[in-house]
């Protein structure tokens, strides 16, 4: 397995597990030269981190872990999705460019300032983007040479109430919202899906959020490579914004590993 830079972490599972649990919004950190190009005061940066980051989503994939009768792999972002987004994509292709919300954000969830006009994105997707990219790619296909085929599960969570930036707000907010794919998001891992998430409330599909996270290599290509988005509504295991996790975190992570267990099989 290929050693990863410090900014996130591949965590092994169980040998023959295809599954990978990938956390890439749970961290609110920002290494001090990359806070200095962004204009918010200390006080507006802390209240947008309590907005934007999928706060204790990587406390819910831990919880999975020590639940699962095979322990999946884990993908964890241990910086600030506020340093670089790495599920968007840094060209015009990103939707999200409309509102400052690519790869790099230049504005915040409430479409204020966060960098100025004209800022150099590319240093930072050069440090923090390519490498998180090339490493995902890697563990990818480090699980399929190891069972065949590879299973991604994205672990993200979504506010109560639509925030400002969101470009499909006005959808249902389902307990768990479960984003597909039309190429890597089979029948029956939705249906696993769906009964894993049953005793935490209502699932719906695709919205407020929409799509899966794979790796440009194997996107559209590869079939063994299936993926799906679990978006956890916050308000189900936490005080929202960014306040402390409850109960709630231990229920969402046993129905992730009745998931995980589910897919390994």
């Amino acid at each position: 397995m290929t050693d990863v830079p410090p900014s996130f972490a591949f965590l092994a599972g169980a040998p023959d597990s295809p599954v990978i649990l990938h956390v890439p919004h749970s961290a609110r950190e920002i290494p001090g030269d990359v806070r200095s190009g962004i204009v918010l005061e200390d006080a507006a940066l802390e209240r947008e981190l309590d907005h934007i980051t999928d706060a204790h989503t990587a406390g819910i994939a831990e919880a999975a872990v020590r639940a699962a009768g095979v322990a999946p792999w884990r993908f964890v972002n241990r910086l600030s999705r506020l340093v670089v987004d790495p599920e968007r994509f840094p060209d015009e292709r990103e939707e999200m460019l409309a509102v400052g919300m690519g790869a790099v954000y230049t504005r915040t969830t409430h479409k204020d300032v966060l960098r100025s006009d004209g800022f150099d994105a590319g240093p930072l997707i050069e440090r923090y983007f390519r490498p998180y990219a090339r490493a995902m790619t890697e563990a990818v296909a480090d699980r399929l040479a190891a069972t065949g085929r590879a299973v991604i599960i994205d672990v993200h969570s979504y506010p109560s109430a639509p925030l400002p930036y969101e470009l499909h707000g006005e959808g249902p907010r389902p307990e768990v919202c479960l984003g597909t794919d039309s190429f890597h998001t089979p029948p029956g891992l939705l249906a696993a899906a769906r009964e894993a998430f049953a005793p935490c409330g209502e699932t719906g599909l695709d919205s407020p959020f929409a799509g899966t996270y794979v790796p440009l290599e194997f996107y559209g290509k590869r079939a063994e490579v299936t993926a799906l988005m679990v978006e956890i509504r916050r308000d189900t295991y936490m005080s929202e914004p960014g306040g402390p996790a409850g109960p709630g975190l231990h229920r969402l992570g046993s129905a992730l590993a009745a998931l995980v267990d589910a897919v390994s099989r």
